[in-house]
Order: structure tokens, then sequence, then C-alpha cells
């Protein structure tokens, strides 16, 4: 997607890098291995939802840590909601981790009453990108980093593609219908009053742009790579079956990605954004939820690292 001409910054929101600098992508440092030219013998590892908002959440953060100089985190959206608490956290990751890559969640572009950073819906994003720009982390905005460790070579494809309503309530066949039947439930996600769409008329109209580019960028990618495919949302409907309340699946993805682990070869498919942390599979790709939650709900859950090893993968997690 064409970035966004940013003359006027919004306050609170400070700049990250030159607007017209990073066209090239992020700052990277080169890895030991990629000194001496071995192959890294690091992990690539995953977490989402990470919410830091709360303090249990942040304290957590705090202690994540790589096992080694050569492993990567993806961190599959839903940082914060203001944009400090952002910037903390990435900032915070990306100087332990040999590379870091993000997509934004919800969360993240959420205009909040609260932030002193009051930049709306396509113009906040393009800011989150500048941020990780800054950073040295890989954005949906930039090239995919190809991950040369075991289990690759992949491209790590971070992902924005929103969604559409398409995952619609039971027994609805417009999103209108949907909507209300969610209205009538008293399930009404918080995105219908902080998460602006604009430029664009709606949040799926932004959802369709969205997957259009994405479609392009993917089709582009070597077809000798497979790639792990990294989202805040689901891209099957199938893991939003387990849902509580099957109204709020609406808000969790778009059917206009259900065969991209397919069609773009994917080793895996990371996501978070159900708070539901768990492995399926489809068309024997591991789709892997990766997301911490909020304390109430990891509290009650058995103890588990708080990072998920995708890559090699875990035994008892390759291929099916």
């Amino acid at each position: 997607m064409p970035r966004a001409p940013m003359s006027r910054r919004a306050p609170g929101c400070r700049p990250a890098t030159d607007p017209a600098a990073p066209e090239a992508g992020p700052v990277r440092r080169p890895s030991p291995s990629e000194k001496d030219g071995t192959v890294p013998d690091g992990k690539l590892l995953a977490v989402s939802d990470l919410h830091v908002v709360y303090d249990e959440n942040r304290a957590l953060v705090e202690t994540l840590r790589p096992e080694s100089d050569e492993d990567w985190l993806i961190v599959a959206g839903d940082v914060a909601e203001k944009y400090t608490d952002i910037e903390w956290t990435l900032r915070l990751l990306s100087d332990r981790f040999a590379k870091v890559v993000w997509v934004p969640g919800n969360h993240e572009l959420w205009t909040h009453p609260q932030d002193p950073c009051d930049l709306r819906g396509e113009k906040r994003y393009l800011h989150l990108v500048e941020l990780c720009r800054e950073l040295g982390i890989a954005s949906p905005e930039d090239p995919y980093p190809v991950w040369r460790g075991a289990g690759g070579p992949v491209a790590v494809a971070p992902l924005f593609v929103l969604y559409d309503y398409s995952f619609r309530a039971p027994g609805a066949t417009t999103t209108a219908e949907s909507l209300r039947i969610a209205t009538d439930a008293g399930v009404v996600c918080s995105d219908e009053y902080f998460l602006h769409p604009e430029p664009y008329a709606g949040r799926d109209a932004w959802c369709w742009a969205r997957v259009a580019e994405t479609e392009r960028r993917l089709s582009a990618v070597d077809p000798a790579l497979r790639t792990v495919l990294v989202n805040h949302f689901p891209l099957v409907r199938d893991p939003t079956r387990v849902l509580r309340y099957p109204e709020f699946a609406q808000w969790c993805g778009t059917e206009l990605t259900a065969d991209w682990h397919v069609r773009f070869r994917a080793a895996a498919v990371i996501y978070g954004h159900l708070h539901i942390p768990r492995v399926t599979w489809h068309d024997g790709v591991r789709f892997e939820e990766v997301s911490v939650g909020y304390p109430r709900e990891w509290r009650k859950r058995p103890p588990r690292l708080p990072l998920r090893q995708v890559l090699p993968a875990p035994a008892g997690r390759g291929v099916r």
C-alpha cells in the first residue's frame, strides 16, 4: 500500500523517522551467523496479545528473552492501545531479539480517548509502521524477511488484512443482519467505537483493500520459498467456532483468506486475537494461536511458556 504523506503530526505522536527515508525497509542488525556465513542455530518464536496496559502483562513482557543471539520473535498484534505503551514494548523486544516481526492487532489501531496520539485509521497504522522502521522491526509494509535457520529457508510474511464481517453470526445472511443479531445478544466489539477506518468507507472496505494489496505481495514471493504467514486474525474461520459467543466471530477475519495457507505454501500460520492459545491443522498446515491474553484468562490456564516455537517445528507439531 502506498505510504500516505504525514505532514501534520498529531499531539503526542512523536516523529519516528523521516517519512521519506525508510522506503528500503527497516534497519536490521546482522546476526552472528550472518557475519561468519554459518547457518543460524536460533529459533523462530511467536507471541501475541500482550496487552501491556495490565501490570501483570507488562511484568511478563519484561521477562521475555531469547535463548540465543539468533532468535527471532514474531509479535502478532494487540501489544497495547496507547502509542507510548506500544513503543515501550516494541523497543524492549527489538533490543533483545535478533529480529522482530510485527503485525497490527485491532487494539493498536484504536484511537483511544485517553491516548495523546490521536491519529486515526490508516494514518495511525502508517505511524506505527514508521516506529517499526526506526526500531528495525519488519512490518506488513516491508520486504518479507527470510528465516534461514532450522526449518528454513522460509519467507516470514507479516500480514494486515483486518476483517469484513463475513464470519457472520449464526443464522445471518447479510452483514447488517449479523450485526443486528450481535447487538441484540449484547455482543459488540469495541472496534465499533475506537477503530476508525478512514479514509475508507468502513472497516470492511479497508479489509478488502488490504486483501488485494497483500495477495499481490504474496504472489510475488519466490515460489521456491515456503512461508510463515503471520496475521493478528485467523486466516480461516474454523478456529472461531469454539468462541463462547459465536456472534463475535464477525470481528475475527474474512472468508477471502481461507485458501491462503495453500496458495502461498505456508509452513505455518501464526495468529492471535481469540485468546485461545492452541494448535489446529488445516490442509496439513499448522495454525497456531499464540496469545497471552488478559490476566484473568491466563491465570486460569496450566502454566506454559509465553513464547511459542514456530521453527524448527517442535516435536509433535511437524507437517501432517
